[in-house]
């Protein structure tokens, strides 16, 4: 769901992406030009130096400033073509969903594209830390050499202090850091503008000419995977839509970052070619004008490390795969900004452990890329599909986008892919890694939402009251009516054999269906068959969480009578992304009170009093599925096949889901839960 926000709110949402989402983009300057041009190698000649520059122009033109800042990351564009369900009955959101799926058959290739882009961003999250805080700490060498062997140690600090803050959230980190990051792109700007002065030829690098005669000329393709860092972090304009919006990110990029970062290329180029052999040790930190340990030096890197604070998780996490883990929104206005504490301190694990093993910012460019590269080829493909299915623009428009931006993107993958030898294996091991556990959890949660969806039934297909020739004179009253439970879904509902009679105990129930399906849950269905009695009260629970931070008292149940069943509520529970799972009997209650004095007065001012005498001790039933695995055929192959889903599903699946149930976000009392044993073959 877009931000919106309009006049002097659009500004200050512009300035709060400051804080963000130029943490790796903006910080590119510390590490690009060295990353083309080795510290070890020679002084490159003036027409590489300008026509680099001008690859460097250009592709933060067209990637970053044309391309991206539009759909949103990997996984909300494959949404984007295929939606979820679950919100168009709620009370406080008007859908907006169309008809614009794609065939279901090419949804599996689909959603592994989209999760292998999401998995590639958070491997590449790790390397994005690593690479920018190892690259502004590695400045102090610059100025004071005698602790060039502490920067590792330096960086690993400094990364755990930036971990340790991200609990505090998107939205104080962007009010804290957004003018810390001004200052600094800022400075970036004022310091290009004043290195230009010592070349003005630099400007012929506006001249994409150039750029095309360096490559022709040097027949060098891997000064493609250099320049390619330059535009490293402009997935995160992408992906922080949850966070921002498209208009926010457009204001600030293209009025403010953008143009900074070309001044400081084209400075940093100008320095390069009039001061070559003084400046090819340490591009960045060499060319800021005065004296190597002067004001200006330590103004440029304190700010160039506190630049680096906002490395973490940038993924809307509203999908499946990742909906188990505790998770905490930061922010009362926009339902994107998330801290998860997991994710945070197994990327924070993750980015040490890279500084560690690469030892120097170099080594960790070297990795850093190939995961960017592929993100940027997966979205220019997601988001031609949703040109054509969810824009409803001509087909030609799509192939156009594609084939003009693919082809930059291509240029750039096949760049970055000569270097998996030299490091980028890294964050595509752990890319792959992560997208076999999101796959794999994927699979197997449809499994069950499968199982759980077959399972369901209709109470008059479970329970029924008597025969015409069993009826007594007491069966016309409601109240009195005797119900029987049929022992499996065959039986005939007139049979005496195959169904048992239900009691009815002094209990207010709320059964918890867990997904969104309609029908009465399996837990209802295994409670009655096990122990052979009604509540008194029943209310089959289903929740929504909506884009909204919170939802108003009056809007969040919506109750309903069973008039098949005295006693029997379906209900919905509306939920705010912020508000925390706690289901409030007493609101319910008012809301059955309302029900029963619409429909029988007389009849409510009898079972009211009960009614709210049983919700002081009311009690939640939930499924807990004993998971095991589905046999089936015979022969060799099928009993490996067997043995593989068996070890899947039974010995890696069950215990995820012990380790991570989907009440793991619930305020409850223990004392007031009753998980209710199902056997779950899938």
């Amino acid at each position: 769901m877009a931000v919106q926000r309009t006049g002097l709110a659009l500004l200050v949402l512009s300035f709060q992406t400051l804080g963000i989402i130029y943490s790796d983009i903006g910080t590119s300057p510390l590490y690009v030009l060295n990353g083309i041009w080795s510290a070890a190698g020679p002084v490159p000649p003036k027409e590489d130096v300008i026509g680099g520059i001008s690859a460097i122009v250009w592709s933060l033109t067209i990637i970053p400033l044309l391309k991206y800042a539009r759909e949103g990351g990997t996984f909300a564009l494959f949404q984007g073509l295929y939606p979820p369900v679950g919100f168009e009955s709620a009370p406080t959101y008007d859908s907006m969903l169309a008809d614009r799926r794609l065939v279901q058959c090419k949804r599996l290739l689909m959603i592994v594209q989209s999760l292998f882009g999401t998995s590639l961003t958070m491997a590449d999250g790790v390397l994005t830390a690593a690479v920018s805080v190892t690259s502004a700490v590695g400045g102090i060498a610059v100025a004071v050499p005698s602790v060039s062997s502490d920067v590792i140690p330096i960086s690993i600090a400094f990364l755990v202090v930036l971990f340790i803050a991200q609990p505090f959230g998107t939205n104080r980190l962007s009010f804290a850091f957004a003018p810390i990051t001004f200052v600094w792109i800022l400075l970036l700007a004022c310091t290009g503008i004043y290195n230009i002065t010592t070349y003005p030829g630099i400007f012929r690098a506006f001249d994409p000419s150039r750029a095309v005669a360096f490559f022709i000329r040097t027949k060098n393709y891997d000064y493609l995977a250099g320049i390619l860092l330059a535009v490293t972090g402009c997935e995160a304009l992408f992906a922080n839509l949850g966070q921002f919006n498209a208009l926010s990110i457009q204001i600030s990029f293209a009025g403010f970052v953008y143009p900074s970062l070309v001044l400081a290329y084209l400075g940093q180029g100008s320095r390069l070619i009039s001061d070559g052999p003084n400046i090819i040790s340490n591009v960045f930190y060499t060319s800021i004008p005065g004296a190597q340990n002067g004001p200006l030096f330590w103004i440029m890197y304190v700010f160039a490390i506190l630049a680096t604070h906002t490395l973490h998780l940038n993924a809307r996490v509203s999908i499946s795969d990742l909906r188990s883990l505790r998770m905490r929104h930061t922010s009362d206005t926009i339902e994107g900004q998330v801290y998860i504490p997991a994710a945070n301190w197994i990327l924070m694990i993750g980015t040490i452990i890279m500084v560690a093993a690469f030892q120097n910012s170099l080594q960790l460019s070297n990795a850093y890329g190939f995961a960017v590269s592929t993100v940027m080829f997966t979205t220019t493909a997601l988001v031609s599909l949703q040109v054509v299915f969810v824009k409803q623009r001509p087909i030609i428009l799509a192939i156009l986008l594609f084939l003009f931006f693919g082809f930059f993107d291509g240029l750039f993958w096949g760049a970055s892919l000569r270097k998996v030898p030299m490091g980028a294996w890294v964050p595509l091991t752990i890319g792959c890694v992560l997208l076999l556990l999101m796959v794999f959890w994927n699979w197997a949660k449809g499994l069950e939402e499968t199982f759980d969806s077959r399972s369901r039934r209709q109470l008059s297909d479970i329970i029924v009251g008597r025969t015409e020739e069993e009826e007594t004179p007491e069966d016309d009253m409601e109240d009195a009516r005797t119900l029987f439970c049929l022992a499996s879904d065959g039986d005939e509902k007139g049979a005496d054999e195959g169904r048992r009679e239900l009691g009815r105990v002094p209990l207010l129930a709320v059964f918890h269906r867990m997904a969104h399906e309609k029908g009465v849950p399996h837990s209802y269905i295994s409670f009655i068959r096990q122990w052979p009695a009604l509540p008194t009260f029943a209310i089959f629970l289903t929740v929504h969480v909506l884009p909204v931070a919170h939802v108003t008292l009056e809007e969040r149940y919506v109750v309903k009578k069973l008039y098949s069943f005295p006693g029997f509520y379906g209900a919905t529970y509306y939920l705010g992304y912020r508000e925390e799972f706690a289901v409030e009997i007493d609101e319910l209650v008012k809301r059955i009170d309302a029900v029963e004095a619409q429909v029988d007065p007389a009849h409510a001012r009898n079972i009211i009093p009960q009614l709210h005498d049983l919700a002081r001790s009311h009690t939640h039933v939930v499924p807990y599925y004993e998971i095991l695995a589905k046999e089936g055929g015979a022969g060799k192959i099928r009993a490996v096949v067997n043995y593989i889903r068996k070890l899947l599903i039974e010995d890696i699946y069950r215990r995820l889901r012990i380790m991570f149930p989907d009440t793991v976000n619930w305020i409850a009392s223990p004392d007031r839960i009753i998980r209710i044993g199902i056997t779950a073959r899938l």
